[in-house]
Order: C-alpha cells, then structure tokens, then sequence
C-alpha cells in the first residue's frame, strides 16, 4: 500500500514559501558555510517529512455531488512518536495536517475563530466571514487559493483545522456584517485522518499551548529557525569565537519593546508575569495519579448509590479508565502541570501496568484480551481505600487545567458523558395521533367529536361505540357484530378488495376490525413530548414518527465504522452525543452532515471507529429513546434488523 519516502519536501517548501535561512558566512571556509546551508535545508525537510515518510494513493468522493476525487497521503513518525498522517495532497496541492502544524510554526498564516465556531468546523462546516476573529488586519499571506491554519481564542497557539481560503482574507477591512465562506476546511482534529494510525489506536491529542504559534510577527517561516539548531563543534571553536550552548544570555540582549501606554517604562504593556513551575518527580506523578483513580471510584459511588455497578458499565477498557476515571481528577491549574502529568511520566508509563498495578491490590479485577488490550471487569467499591477516601478540591472550569481535561470542575464524567448535555436523563413519550378524513365526518359528527382534532385510539374506540349505540347498529344475537348502515358501507369499506366485498355481502363486521379499518382510514401524525410536557402544547408531525438509524459499514477494505443519524428528532445533541461515545469506546468520532438531507434543515451524522452498536445504543437509552425507536442496519453482514 505504501511506497518508500516521497520526494515532496521541495514541492512543500516552494508551494508553502517557506524560507530557508542560512548563517552568516565568515568569508574563512567557504566550504563550511556551504555544509552549514545544507545541514539548515536538511533538517527543515526532516521537520517537514521525516527520513521514514511513505506514501500512498486513494481515491474519496467530496462536496454535495459526491464526485470522485483522487489523492496522495503521506505518514511518517517523528522520533519518538507514533506514525501518523503528516500531509495529503488534493488537485496537486499539498496541504499540512495538525500534527506537522503542531510541529512545524507558522509555515502557513494561522486564523482565529471563537471556540463554538471551531466545534462547528470540526463537525465539517466551513468558516464563515463573521466568524474571523482577530482581525482586520489578517495574515499578509491568507489569500485566495492559500492553505491556512485556524485557532480558536481560547487557545490561539494551537491550530485544531486546517483549511483553504476562497477569498482574499488579507484584505478584508470588515468582517461584521460580511456574507460568505472565508475558509473551506479540508481537514481538522477529529477527522478520519486524524484518527489514522498504524496501530489502530485513536488519534493525538491537541497540546494545550505552543510558544512557537504564539508570536505576533506573523509567518516568519521555518527556515529562520534553523538557525537555533544546535550543532556539535570541536572544543577548539570555543577559542575562535564560539558561544556557549547556553542562550539564556542572548534573551537579555534581545530589545526590549517600549511599553507606549507608560511613560518611561521599557516593559511590555499589560506583561504577564508566571511563578516559575516546580517540576514532579516521578514519585509525586505517581501519587497523583494512584489518587485521582482512587477519587475516580469514590466520585462515582457516591453520585450512583442505587445502581449497583455505580454508574458504569463493564467491561472497561484501558483508554476509557484513565480518561474516565483518572484525567478528570486531576488536580491540574496550569498549562505546565497538564505537560507534566502524563501517564508516560509515571513509573508505570502505560494504561495497562497501571491497572495491574491495581490488580495487584485487589481492588479492582482485569484481564488482557487478544491484541494486548487490558480490560477492567469488576472494582471493589467497598474496598477501604475508596469509603475512606477524603476528596480534595479540583480546579473550577475557567480555569487552564479544567479546560484541558484534567480537574473535576472542567470536563467531569459521569458514566463517559458531558455535564452539559441536556438530553441525558430525559424522558421521552412518543404518541401516534389519528385525524378522521371527510368521507368519516358523520361517524364523528353523529358522537359530538370535532372531525378536526388528533385523536389517540384509545380515545377513537369510545366515538365508535357512540355512533353504533346511536345508530342502533350492533347485532341483537352477537354484540361483538357490527351491522353496517350507509355511511359505514360507503366510507371505511368501499369495495376495492374482497375483504371490502365479503363484509359489503354480509353486511356485518366485527366490531374490533371495524375500529381497526376506521383508524387505516384516517391520517396519521405523531408527537414526541419531552419530560413533563403536555399534550396539547406539543406540535404534531404528519406520517409515521421516524427513527434514529443505526448503520454498521466497512470501509477501507476492513476496517468497521458505526454511523447514527436522526438524533435530532429526540432533542439529542450530535456532537454531544459523539463526544460521549468518543470516550466510552476510545474511538475516533466525527460529525457531519447527512448525504441528501436538506441544507435549510440538516441532518447531521455522527460517525464512530469500530463496531459500536451497543455503545450507541446504551447512549441512547441514556437519552430516553426506547429500542423500538431504533433500526439498525448492519451493512458489514449483509442484512438488515
């Protein structure tokens, strides 16, 4: 499938401009400075594409029409981390994923956006002109048919999508008020090719800040930061005019920038002075993880006394424990300790010896399945360690270690899910309502009900039996038949099949089947009420009440997607929706809108890695669907159930 390293680097630098600085030639050795430029060239084409870069073709569809479109990947593995997609490239144009954006600053112009519109461009949609935040003026290189990155103001650093412009964005003097696409996103932080790995395993995670993207002197480009590459020289340069690798010293001989709000003062306006952050040792790290499980397990006994696996489902697989059960209370404050509490910084360095470590205790009891994958299947709640466990204060939610996944107060899971999705715990009550047609106007009309309302058929059989007491039509030897008059001959069976015939010829009909036959005779609608909510508030729909499809589908040759759609009917969330079910299989998860739904009322689609039909489905009775409310078509056997 793969190919050996692609020669793309040179198409990258010119495409992306991307400058290549060299050092100063001391005019001595011209030899060396030459040896100095391509050591600079090489480790910018090494940063940008590594040695074991490879590549590969593939062919998609794309836009409303679905037209087919053909491309290159290409994935590689930067020292000491996994392989991942780096670059891709689409109608000869190269465009970077996060990962080579996360490591390589400001090789394109970077947008901002508020962080409610960047959830929507991760679900697929494209950045609107409104939507540019920071701005005018915007990136001097942001222009039409560029490849640009896009942040979002909570953390304007990290770039989260990766798109093209489709107008000038540089020369916008006015975003308020402006109609349009500004960026078309090609790619984003939760995508499939995000999500793509050698391994399987689920897709990177955004760091909380990089000091590189934080600049405001715009695209300096990669090359000028060769320059800081430290280079291993003979002791005899010290004695020619080195320097120490040290370059603290140079910080203090950088200009200062005159602060203009201050007469007098040399300090940046408005500067932010940080305590200086004490490193964790491994011991601490572990303490503090050992911990945070403990408060984990004791968080969930106490929210979930009735239930008597206290809130969560077994199996639980590795991913899901620590992102569960340990991330969310931590007690993280600043960007620094979310670097440095890592479960690769502790002494056991992976999910799986952390949970034996547990084993070991008995707390809880594991066991590895095929594939290496450590699974947990029962924890001792009322084990000592967790009734005695005295709880300490996590970080509230505008706070930096809440917001980036440690800290109770931030993203706390219960059961895998956000806080802040309404639609869990609700109750949904679906009724189907019965509306009588002209040609059944005197049935009604003869029992003093309107032929204009909704009736329920419990609320139907009673007019019936009215207009049959009325019209003195029940049989005197079976009062179970039902004998037929005009009205009832000429508007519910008009002859048109022989079950019509045979009654016509009899002249009777069981009373049953002619409840059954008036109500095929009206028009159907249907009301979804949500908790506590009336009746007769509630609009009704016309037709059958639709259901939330469940599609199971291979792709890629083997490998099992679950699609969910029609969510929105029972006032669910999709994007909360997948980013529950993100966490409880440890899975990547996109949203999307719906091939053929309407673009005035989307249909949106949440997509998940792997067979996940009874995760979505647990999910969902979260939310109040009942099962029936559900089809499930598993594409991957063939048959539908």
């Amino acid at each position: 499938m793969f190919k050996k390293k692609p020669n793309a680097t040179n198409q990258i630098i010119a495409q992306l401009q991307i400058e290549i600085a060299s050092q100063a030639s001391s005019g001595e050795n011209p030899e060396n400075d030459h040896d100095t430029t391509t050591i600079g060239l090489g480790a910018v084409r090494n940063s940008l594409l590594p040695e074991n870069a490879q590549s590969a073709r593939f062919t998609t569809t794309a836009g409303k029409d679905l037209k087919q479109i053909s491309g290159t990947v290409y994935v590689g593995a930067h020292p000491g981390e996994e392989q991942r997609v780096l670059w891709f490239k689409l109608e000869d144009r190269l465009i970077p994923t996060v990962y080579t954006l996360w490591r390589n600053p400001r090789i394109v112009p970077l947008l901002h956006t508020p962080d409610i519109v960047l959830q929507k461009l991760q679900g697929g949609a494209n950045l609107m002109t409104p939507g540019l935040a920071c701005g005018p003026p915007f990136p001097s290189k942001a222009t039409t048919g560029s490849v640009v990155a896009i942040a979002s103001l909570e953390k304007p650093s990290v770039p989260m999508v990766v798109g093209v412009c489709e107008i000038d964005v540089a020369s916008l003097k006015e975003v308020r008020g402006a109609k349009g696409h500004a960026v078309r996103g090609e790619h984003w932080s939760g995508d499939e090719i995000w999500a793509w790995s050698q391994s399987g395993g689920a897709g990177g995670k955004a760091p909380d800040f990089l000091a590189s993207w934080d600049s405001e002197d715009g695209m300096d480009g990669l090359g000028s930061q060769v320059t800081q590459i430290d280079l291993e020289d003979s002791d005899d340069d010290q004695g020619e005019g080195g320097v120490p690798v040290d370059q603290s010293h140079l910080e203090a001989q950088k200009p200062v920038e005159q602060n203009n709000f201050v007469e007098g003062e040399d300090g940046k306006p408005f500067e932010k002075v940080e305590m200086e952050q004490r490193e964790f040792s491994t011991k601490e790290i572990d303490d503090i993880f050992w911990k945070a499980f403990l408060y984990g397990l004791y968080h969930y006994r106490s929210n979930n006394k009735s239930d008597p696996h206290h809130g969560l489902n077994f199996p639980i697989n590795q991913s899901a424990v620590i992102s569960n059960l340990v991330l969310p209370f931590l007690p993280i404050t600043t960007s620094a300790e979310t670097a440095s509490l890592n479960i690769k910084k502790t002494s056991w360095k992976t999910a799986k010896k952390f949970i034996k470590a547990f084993d070991k205790t008995k707390l809880l009891k594991s066991k590895d399945r095929d594939g290496g994958e450590c699974v947990v299947l029962d924890i001792d709640f009322e084990d000592p360690s967790v009734t005695s466990f005295v709880p300490y204060r996590l970080p509230k939610k505008n706070t930096v270690g809440a917001e980036s996944g440690g800290g109770g107060g931030g993203k706390v899971i219960s059961a895998g899910i956000s806080s802040f999705d309404t639609s869990i715990g609700q109750k949904l009550t679906k009724f189907d309502l019965y509306k009588p047609k002209d040609q059944l106007t005197p049935i009604f009309a003869g029992s003093d009900a309107g032929s204009h309302a909704l009736y329920l058929p419990a609320e139907i059989r009673p007019i019936i039996a009215s207009y049959i007491e009325s019209e003195n039509l029940a049989s005197t030897t079976n009062r179970r038949l039902v004998n037929l008059d005009p009205v009832l001959a000429n508007a519910v069976f008009d002859g048109s099949t022989a079950l019509d015939r045979e009654v016509l010829a009899k002249g009777s009909v069981p009373r049953d089947a002619l409840i059954d036959r008036i109500l095929k005779s009206c028009s159907s609608f249907w009301v979804l009420l949500r908790n506590d909510e009336p009746r007769d508030k509630a609009k009704a729909h016309a037709g059958h009440a639709p259901k939330i499809q469940i599609i199971l589908e291979t792709r890629s040759g083997n490998k099992t997607v679950t699609k969910v759609s029609g969510v929105e009917t029972f006032y669910i969330p999709p994007q909360s929706l997948a980013d529950e079910l993100q966490k409880a299989c440890a899975s990547s998860t996109s949203v999307s809108q719906l091939a053929g739904s309407s673009p005035k009322k989307p249909v949106m689609e949440v997509m998940v890695q792997g067979p996940q039909k009874d995760a979505v489905i647990r999910a969902l009775e979260k939310r109040g669907v009942n099962r029936q409310w559900v089809e499930i078509n598993d594409k991957t056997r063939g048959k539908k159930k």
